[in-house]
């Protein structure tokens, strides 16, 4: 009989779980029957790319990779508008919000994230508030900055999801206010230093910063309409606002409370990514994404890595390991490795990166650190396109070990952020950074590389 496989949320965690599971499916002797059940209208939806249609790049539609019909042609029982209403793994069956009970041989938790909202802007209960969590959310926020009469924008939080929609809302011409908190720009992937040469880039674009401890603490209206906030005793108009200040994990959506989560909210996993219950894991119930607790590859402390490569990744390891048990002969097996999220974002045209972890976060948890910083053009001074690259290195004050790394510039931020992970999980020292023999070709790449000078600082500040 074929194996029930379910799985529970259609992000792109619960996407690449399908996808991977569909290209092996006739490998399995006794069949696979897969089920994916989302709350959403959409197929595979591209989320990332949605900041990018509300600049005006293209329309938001193309951001759908594939409609739910692609995968339902593939045999797969691709439900939209349906949502889980009872998980119960001890007799293996979910119940839908339409009384259907589905039985499962493998259950995936896809289940994602919620936006984060704050109290005041839930009791005021105007229209023109969005959070900016998906294609529902872009279609409205898309509509709202184009309405006759919109000026201004005001968005609340600091991340790159905020950061985005306030590039979108200055594109259109909108006067557009940012709410924060000290010192700068993406805490969690910035350094001040760093942050606050993207607040400078942004500020040329005409968007204001307010990196205070203000307090959002009214949103007034007009017939239902939100037209200002007040943050602390100064009033700022806003015919739009975005709520951005992160998301907690949907781990509750499992409805099993005895199901394991940790101090982040997220379900707690084993290597495998097993779902735990009372202490011993699930063999058959994984979890994956945006719901799901790391564990830091730098300071093996639990954490949200809340990215769609980290999602990639995990659904990798779950469709291993589901496909060892299932295929005859297999050697199939994947352990999920602590996490260090690379992550690389365009904001307003200027790129950054970052890996591993902060100076702050190391400091946290007890790291002492020195680190090496410098800018440099990308290539030759005299070819087209030699742009400024500042880069930001992380070491371990004791070991000299690359623990993390920051970089902001115009270009080639992506492929050297991949090279400085490889480098982390290589446990590489900034002497053999400094040391490593690199390409050069002029109009290409400088013959003495930013990564070399900044190696070299780090080693001058010991």
């Amino acid at each position: 009989m074929a194996k029930e496989v379910v799985i529970v949320g259609g992000g792109v965690a619960g996407i690449f779980v399908l996808r991977n599971l569909l290209a092996k499916k006739d490998k399995v002797g006794e069949g696979m029957h897969l089920t994916l059940i989302k709350r959403e209208r959409s197929g595979w939806e591209s989320v990332c790319g949605l900041p990018f249609a509300l600049r005006g790049w293209y329309e938001i539609g193309l951001t759908e990779i594939q409609k739910p019909q692609f995968f339902q042609d593939q045999g797969v029982d691709f439900r939209t508008e349906t949502e889980v209403v009872q998980i119960n793994v001890a007799e293996g069956f979910v119940t839908l919000d339409t009384a259907e009970v589905l039985k499962y041989d493998y259950l995936v938790l896809a289940t994602g994230r919620t936006p984060s909202m704050p109290a005041v802007v839930e009791q005021a209960k105007l229209e023109g508030v969005y959070t900016f969590n998906d294609e529902d959310d872009a279609r409205e926020i898309e509509a709202a900055m184009n309405a006759e009469g919109v000026e201004h924008a005001f968005v609340r939080g600091r991340g790159i999801n905020g950061l985005q929609a306030a590039v979108a809302f200055a594109t259109k011409g909108l006067k557009t206010t940012v709410l924060g908190g000290p010192p700068s720009l993406l805490p969690s992937a910035l350094d001040p230093d760093m942050g606050g040469m993207l607040k400078e880039w942004l500020e040329k674009q005409g968007i204001r910063f307010i990196l205070e401890r203000k307090p959002l603490t009214a949103l007034k209206g007009d017939g239902g309409q939100v037209k200002s906030v007040v943050v602390g005793d100064e009033e700022i108009p806003a015919d739009i606002m975005v709520i951005a200040l992160g998301a907690a994990p949907n781990a509750d959506l499992a409805k099993d409370p005895e199901l394991e989560t940790g101090e982040s909210g997220g379900f707690v996993t084993d290597s495998a990514m097993h779902v735990r219950k009372g202490g011993c894991s699930l063999n058959n119930v994984y979890a994956v994404g945006d719901c799901v607790e790391v564990i830091d590859g730098i300071t093996h402390r639990p954490r949200l890595s809340q990215f769609a490569s980290t999602a990639v990744v995990q659904a990798l390891v779950i469709c291993e390991n589901i496909l060892g048990e299932l295929i005859e002969q297999s050697t199939l097996y994947s352990p999920y490795a602590p996490c260090i999220s690379p992550s690389i974002a365009d904001i307003g045209g200027l790129l950054v990166g970052a890996v591993g972890v902060t100076s702050e976060a190391a400091a946290r948890a007890g790291i002492k650190t020195v680190n090496g910083k410098a800018t440099k053009l990308i290539k030759a001074r005299y070819f087209p396109g030699a742009t400024k690259l500042t880069m930001k290195l992380i070491f371990d004050a004791f070991t000299r070990k690359l623990i993390g790394a920051q970089l902001v510039g115009e270009a080639t931020v992506a492929e050297r952020i991949n090279e400085l992970a490889v480098a982390i999980y290589a446990g590489l020292t900034a002497a053999e950074l400094r040391n490593m023999e690199r390409c050069f070709d002029p109009s290409l790449s400088q013959l003495v590389d930013v990564t070399t000078d900044a190696a070299e600082k780090a080693l001058e500040s010991v």
